[in-house]
């Protein structure tokens, strides 16, 4: 008996996770370090694994994903710690993990032509099957281990599609050339000139109310993201043309938003989405790029209309990102949903146990039944009917919510926090502290923060005016950065220059400007990145802003900035390549939309002394004119100037206003 227990000990040992040890162990993502023991023989993406692949006439089977992705979680557990699935795919292919937020361009590759093909939105897991050409054969998003949720499972697929790769000549050259064809009409020609006028604008709103959701606000129905660009739309319509409709759906979204489960009512700081159309249940992964685009976004509409409730969102969410997601002075990418094996388990509250430990503190039982109640906590739950995930249910707080809040926040103390992507991200890095100069037009305690921020983000991933793409804590960065890089880098500079008004920092967007358009603009197209994989950029706001609609959007400022017609000229080039959207189906590219409005309308650069618009720049705010912007001249006097001309002038702020308000 001894003999088979030992027996069995040792079989166990062989086949626990440790004891395999892949390529990947050499990696510094965390996401494909979180593969580095799985029985599955993976590879990094380049040349050694596309090389064995010919040699040894496999198929490559990549899998995208990223590390605080639910899904890839699941595939993990079910699929490349099996050991039946690890030895097919060791067998018959060649096998690569991707990190997408390391390799985004090689995501978005595929993404693109696994939409085209099937007119289905992608996501992740992404789960490719290519020949040794790098050919797509078949691709697909998650896939389960056994047959199920519409798909054939990996059990089948994948001697199946070996089958077909050694056997089926016929039939790989039509699975093959379906996404070649996919692949074929992402190029197709958009071109049109664009029919700017009032009708556009009015077509923008009726399109963005069709999907708007009167009762919760927001758009779509579940999953529900923030959807932070159309919103920013819909507040730029709002100052070029004063439609209320598009100011109260934005303001309504927001609010909601607030009060809602998509933000941490308890530290602070939005989740990436929600699973139910309410805004109560959020897949709790929190992402570095959605709270920098919320705050910027928050802070926006604040500064149109103040409110309480946007200044505590927006200093809630910086301090939970300065305290959860920062590492010498620059910040990681994200945390993941999951604590424990348990989704949301740090977050969530077991209303017994919470119970219990509110009764340490001094407050009475009418106290605590209705400052849970206003957090949405109640003893049946709103997850599995036993968990609450807290919202806000009543726009009256109870005098000692607070003081409860406090108490929630020692019971998370308590428990494991999620794991955290320690990736520094050069592109959202970027868009945090531009968010924090946005965040200092309400409170400037915030502009030496940001001006650090920025300090450390340009001395670590920039060198001889190259940008690096990301780099982990104390290793050197490598990867060189991509469209998306610079388009928010020059975002975050210009951003600085308009709140400090120091000139270095124009200077700085200038040079990355046409360093971008040499690298990523060529025969009047842009691509994502400067190497082999020729990607395409879109102008569809998907994750986070467009960083094509984005670069347009900088180019247009520095335009109007910097006088320089060359910049201006592509951006005419670049939005008529899209006057088909844009004529059509404006809201499908909300940042793009936002740009047009900015170049056709045309931004008004206010010309004085530093001091004289330092001194001003309330009075400058004030005016009434969509897109106002400020510019240092030597000169004390005052002017008002747009690309190729200055065409008001005045010795003092209050006569250069007048005459603008004569116009």
């Amino acid at each position: 008996m001894k003999i088979v227990i030992a027996i069995v000990a040792l079989i166990a040992s062989l086949y626990s996770e440790d004891i395999y040890t892949n390529a990947l162990i050499n990696e510094t993502s965390p996401y494909l370090k979180q593969h580095a023991h799985n029985p599955v023989d993976w590879y990094p993406w380049g040349k050694i694994a596309f090389d064995k692949a010919k040699r040894e006439d496999k198929l490559i089977f990549v899998s995208i994903g990223y590390s605080t992705c639910h899904w890839c979680h699941v595939m993990e557990k079910e699929s490349f710690t099996d050991i039946k699935i690890a030895q097919l795919l060791n067998r018959d292919y060649i096998s690569i993990k991707v990190d997408r937020e390391q390799f985004p361009h090689i995501d978005k590759k595929y993404q693109q032509i696994f939409s085209s093909a099937t007119n289905r939105s992608g996501g992740w897991p992404l789960s490719l099957f290519l020949t040794p050409d790098r050919e797509p054969l078949y691709i697909s998003t998650y896939i389960p281990r056994y047959e199920g949720y519409g798909s054939i499972g990996m059990e089948k697929l994948l001697p199946y599609l070996s089958d077909i790769y050694h056997n089926k000549r016929d039939k790989m050259v039509e699975l093959i050339d379906r996404y070649k064809r996919a692949d074929t009409d992402i190029y197709r020609d958009t071109n049109e000139s664009i029919h700017f006028e009032k009708k556009l604008i009015e077509k923008t709103i009726s399109q963005i109310e069709r999907s708007y959701d009167k009762i919760n606000g927001g758009f779509a129905n579940r999953p529900k993201f923030p959807e932070s660009s159309k919103i920013s739309l819909l507040l730029d319509i709002y100052r070029v043309s004063g439609e209320k409709r598009a100011f109260d759906m934005a303001k309504y979204s927001l609010e909601k938003m607030a009060r809602s489960g998509l933000y941490d009512q308890i530290d602070g700081g939005f989740f990436r989405y929600t699973t139910d159309a309410e805004w109560q249940i959020p897949h709790f992964e929190k992402m570095l790029y959605t709270n920098a685009e919320l705050i910027s976004l928050y802070s926006d509409m604040y500064l149109l209309e103040p409110n309480p409730l946007y200044l505590k969102v927006i200093k809630e969410s910086i301090s939970q990102i300065d305290r959860d997601l920062m590492r010498d002075g620059l910040y990681l990418s994200a945390s993941d949903a999951d604590s424990d094996g348990e989704e949301g388990g740090y977050y969530i509250y077991n209303y017994t146990e919470l119970m219990d430990t509110l009764k340490k503190g001094d407050f009475n039982a009418s106290e605590l039944s209705a400052t849970l109640h206003y957090l949405g906590i109640e003893e049946d739950g709103n997850i599995d009917g036993e968990l609450s995930h807290s919202h806000i249910t009543s726009s009256q707080a109870p005098k000692r919510v607070d003081e409860v809040i406090l108490y929630l926040r020692e019971l998370r103390k308590n428990r494991t926090f999620p794991f955290v992507d320690e990736k520094i991200n050069t592109a959202w890095n970027a868009m945090m502290i531009k968010a924090l100069f946005r965040a200092s037009r309400i409170d400037k305690r915030y502009i030496p923060i940001a001006k650090k921020r920025l300090k450390n983000l340009l001395t670590t991933l920039s060198k001889d005016g190259t940008l690096y793409h990301q780099t982990i804590a104390d290793k050197k960065p490598t990867q060189i950065g991509i469209l998306e890089d610079y388009s928010f880098v020059i975002d975050a500079l210009i951003e600085a220059h308009q709140v400090t008004l120091d000139e270095k920092y124009l200077q700085r967007a200038n040079d990355f400007a046409k360093r971008a358009i040499k690298l990523f603009y060529r025969n009047d197209r842009w691509y994502l990145s400067s190497d082999d994989i020729e990607t395409l950029a879109d102008i569809y706001d998907s994750l986070y802003t467009s960083p094509l609609s984005m670069m347009l959007h900088n180019l247009s400022l520095l335009a109007l900035l910097e006088d320089d017609i060359d910049f201006s000229q592509i951006v005419d080039k670049s939005l008529d390549r899209y006057g088909r959207v844009l004529n059509s189906a404006p809201s499908y590219a909300p940042k793009l939309m936002s740009t047009l409005l900015l170049h056709k309308i045309g931004g008004l650069v206010i010309k004085s002394s530093r001091k004289n618009l330092e001194k001003y720049s309330k009075k400058i705010s004030k005016i009434r004119y969509p897109f106002v912007y400020r510019k240092t001249q030597k000169e004390s006097d005052y002017l008002a100037c747009k690309i190729g001309s200055c065409f008001a002038y005045s010795k003092d702020i209050d006569g250069l206003i007048s005459e603008l308000e004569r116009r």
